[in-house]
């Protein structure tokens, strides 16, 4: 699998590392110091590309892909207001993207423990609030990771919206906890990353299963087709 990596930060570059190992080539390496000199052409070579970058770069990134008819996999968060339009864009486009707030697979066995969890405790009085910490040089607070726990058990309080705390720590890869409280206990569900790796493998699993498709996926149709 050829890749293209734009944006290479800390994640492009662990993602780089691990793909190398499993036997992949990464084809183009996109930072700020030659986004502005990145063209259609250049990303021609490429059977998919992997995005880590900024807030305000995801989109011309995605922008970018489409135009070179390259599908396209976006991990960056604090974006999404912009998504109905993108989805129109793949769909005009008959391109292919994938997005996840977390690529991890733990997390997302953790959004749907977390879902199944909230459905029972809201109807026997409890409460929930999140509190989400990662490290000092994410931009984006809640976390895109938060941001979808909430959703994902906002259903089952429709009545309140569930609070989000963040704190940002050195070296932290991301720590979530799901707080149920009643007037009688406390139930807490936590998922910690150890390090960039699982978000890392996520990406290039949904890199490989994207190729040949078309349209706007996430992690719940990855793991619905295993």
């Amino acid at each position: 699998m050829k890749i293209a990596l734009l944006g290479y930060g800390k994640m492009g570059r662990y993602i780089e590392q691990l793909a190398t190992q499993a036997g992949h080539q990464v084809v183009l390496r996109v930072d700020e110091h030659n986004r502005d000199r990145t063209g259609v052409s250049d990303l021609e070579a490429a059977d998919v590309a992997i995005e880590f970058s900024r807030p305000d770069a995801a989109v011309n990134n995605i922008e970018l892909a489409l135009a070179a008819g390259v599908p396209i996999v976006v991990g960056t968060t604090g974006w999404l207001d912009a998504l109905p339009a993108v989805r129109l864009r793949v769909e005009q486009a008959g391109g292919a993207l994938f997005y996840a707030s977390n690529f991890s697979i733990g997390v997302n066995l953790f959004f749907s423990a977390a879902r199944d969890l909230a459905r029972k405790l809201a109807h026997e009085g409890y409460t929930a609030r999140i509190e989400e910490t990662h490290h000092t040089e994410k931009l984006d607070a809640p976390s895109g990771t938060a941001l979808t726990l909430q959703q994902k058990i906002g259903g089952a309080f429709p009545k309140a919206a569930i609070p989000i705390e963040s704190f940002r720590e050195p070296d932290v890869p991301g720590t979530h906890r799901l707080i149920f409280q009643s007037a009688v206990d406390t139930i807490e569900l936590t998922h910690t990353a150890r390090s960039r790796e699982g978000f890392a493998r996520g990406a290039l699993a949904a890199a490989a299963w994207l190729v040949g498709k078309q349209g706007t996926f996430t992690m719940s149709d990855l793991l619905q087709s295993e």
